[in-house]
């Protein structure tokens, strides 16, 4: 080897250590997408006299990163999967038969793990000589500096998601709490000798749609009820907070229910602009005359049980759920005297809702066989939860779960 051909060799191998020791710093000093794209661009562009340069990368769709030496139309014309995916190696594309892909010279890929993760696409390389250009010889060092920045930029963008997605399980977690604050815990219901309250709730995901509750209207009577919001999630979970808040301002002992049911619809309405409606059933007891009086505003029906006759009676009279029409047009009141001792079940469609092969499926039957017995309604519930496997995270429940039981002694 002559003394020329070692001095240029030793620089070409200088400036390939220099060049990766200047992105492995920059790598190593946090910087961001954009001042890495810079480095790199500077060693092809300035170092290497490459005279158009682009390079696409893949996130969910591919994607042009960095562009230098040639028009917006030329890179819009360009479609990856079509023009580009065919290249598992680095390809001379002057005579391509791609009138697209004429303005450049070489197209390099970039594969990570048998997956095509960017292309560069080079042109207006520096000639010398017979028309040799000294780039030829740094294909595969571009090929693989061109690995360690996407690889370095495809790390920052999941650094950046994982701290995004922390921060919003972290917002979950605390919504989840609020949430929990604004639904009573079962120790803070009613257990004494005139009624025995118990409740389960379920959310499918962090926060859900369901709502129950429990109010002391005067020292003789209580009111209770229990709800879903259509859909699941965040929204689901906010429009719920909103409507609690709005039964708990408006329910008195003074209000009708079916003035309830009406200004109750009239807020959601303004809340959602018809976009969501919620299920609603409520119910008020007095203790003095033992009558309950109830409207079952679309919500899967309440069953209740007499102790003494043995029979099960379905809640159902009432109305359309709320938020679904601009104005109620017809509110069915229910009223049952209770004559001896009586358990309520009241449920959201997440307990008896259930996919299987057939697709969804409703049955109330395995509910009615739990709560037709003598034991108290904890009991019941607590049956209710094995039987449905709700603890055991059953593929086949996809939806928020409330229970609220009564006893009336």
């Amino acid at each position: 080897m002559s003394e020329n051909a070692s001095i240029k060799r030793l620089k070409l191998t200088t400036f390939k250590l220099r060049s990766l020791l200047n992105i492995t710093r920059a790598i190593n000093e946090n910087l961001t997408q954009d001042e890495l794209l810079n480095r790199y661009e500077t060693i092809l562009r300035d170092d290497l006299n490459i005279g158009k340069l682009v390079l696409y990368k893949k996130d969910e769709q591919w994607k042009c990163i960095l562009s230098a030496g040639v028009t917006d139309n030329a890179l819009q014309e360009i479609d990856v999967e079509k023009y580009l995916m065919c290249f598992d190696e680095i390809q001379f594309v002057t005579a391509s038969e791609e009138e697209i892909l004429s303005n450049f010279d070489i197209i390099i890929p970039v594969i990570h793990n048998g997956k095509h993760i960017s292309f560069v696409l080079i042109g207006d390389i520096d000639e010398e000589g017979e028309g040799v250009s000294p780039v030829i010889k740094h294909l595969n060092f571009i090929q693989t500096i061109s690995n360690i920045i996407i690889v370095a930029i495809e790390n920052i963008r999941l650094f950046k998601e994982s701290l995004r997605q922390e921060a919003i399980r972290k917002e979950l977690e605390l919504a989840s709490k609020m949430q929990n604050m604004l639904i009573p815990h079962t120790s803070s219901l009613p257990n004494n000798e005139r009624v025995r309250m118990k409740a389960f709730y379920h959310p499918h995901l962090e926060v859900g749609g369901d709502y129950y509750d429990y109010l002391e209207l005067n020292e003789n009577e209580f009111g209770f009820c229990i709800s879903d919001v259509s859909g699941k999630g965040m929204s689901a979970a906010l429009l719920m907070s909103n409507f609690q808040a709005n039964l708990r301002a408006l329910f008195t002992d003074e209000i009708s229910l079916e003035a309830l049911i009406g200004k109750l619809n009239e807020r959601v309405l303004h809340s959602t602009n018809g976009e969501k409606f919620i299920t609603l059933f409520v119910g008020k007891y007095n203790f003095l005359t033992r009558e309950l009086e109830y409207i079952n505003a679309g919500h899967n029906q309440p069953i209740l049980y007499s102790m003494n006759t043995k029979e099960l009676t379905m809640l159902d009279m009432g109305c359309v759920g709320i938020g679904m029409l601009d104005e109620i047009p017809i509110f069915n009141r229910g009223t049952v005297h209770i004559d001896g001792p009586v358990k309520i079940l009241c449920y959201t469609d997440g307990l008896v809702e259930l996919m299987d092969g057939r697709g969804i499926t409703a049955e109330t039957a395995e509910l009615e066989k739990c709560l037709k017995n003598s034991d108290n309604i904890e009991n019941n519930i607590n049956d209710i939860i094995k039987m449905q496997r709700v603890m055991e995270d059953s593929a086949s429940i996809f939806d928020d779960i409330s229970i609220l039981g009564i006893e009336l002694l």
